[in-house]
């Protein structure tokens, strides 16, 4: 089994090769690709990320940033796994648990799986950023009939086929709501398992913002209205 391995990255220098290291050296029994894409970053990571030198690793580059959904609307092409998982540069997440993600998809009991930050105890950024969060998970649940806990998660995971098959058209942070949207509608059942989880601040680089998360609110119900964004 394959699995690629998408690492958006925007102004990562700092973080992005220890990422890497990690899901390389946390990951020994998995053949693993990772693409690393970089978002037009204004710091030192596209020299970071020229110099990642790790079997499997492949390097993108946007001229001009144009957000997280597009980074990974860029990888997808380039993407030759079974399944495939994103994976922030930044750490929060750790790949130590990419065994316990994969399991429910190799066993067959599930199509989808999300990490959830929320079915384990774990830290939190702010109470602004965790329920926000929550209301966001709240929200897909009223319109889909779904029982997510954890919708803004990094880590969903999928076989890549279905991934590439959602006619996705995000830029930004809408990627979590445009990808949950349209496989709910689909009826695709998405199993979550705990995970934890080590947020950063603000300061620290955090760049998701309250803005976004009416975005996502309102990518959920276009989608549930409309099919697509």
């Amino acid at each position: 089994m394959k699995l690629s391995v998408i690492i958006p990255a925007y102004n990562e220098s700092q973080t992005l090769r220890s990422c890497v290291e990690a899901v390389y050296a946390r990951n020994p029994g998995l053949d693993l690709e990772i693409l690393v894409v970089d978002d037009a970053s204004t710091d030192s990571t596209p020299d970071v990320a020229a110099a990642l030198d790790f079997p499997g690793l492949k390097y993108l580059r946007h001229d001009s940033n144009r957000g997280k959904g597009a980074a990974i609307r860029t990888a997808l092409p380039h993407a030759t796994g079974e399944f495939v998982l994103i994976q922030d540069a930044d750490l929060e997440y750790d790949p130590a648990q990419y065994g316990l993600l994969l399991e429910p998809l190799e066993s067959g009991r599930a199509q989808v799986v999300y990490g959830s930050r929320i079915l384990a105890a774990n830290p939190k950024s702010t109470w602004l950023f965790y329920l926000g969060g929550r209301t966001v998970s709240f929200w897909t649940n009223l319109l889909y009939g779904s029982s997510i806990t954890d919708e803004p998660t990094c880590y969903k995971v999928m076989p890549l086929a279905l991934l590439k098959s959602l006619d996705l058209r995000c830029t930004g942070f809408e990627f979590c709501p445009e990808v949950t949207g349209k496989l709910l509608r689909r009826g695709v059942k998405i199993l979550e398992v705990p995970i934890s989880y080590a947020p950063r601040s603000v300061l620290e680089g955090k760049k998701i913002r309250f803005r976004d998360g009416i975005v996502a609110l309102w990518t959920l119900l276009k989608i549930k209205l409309t099919g697509n964004m």
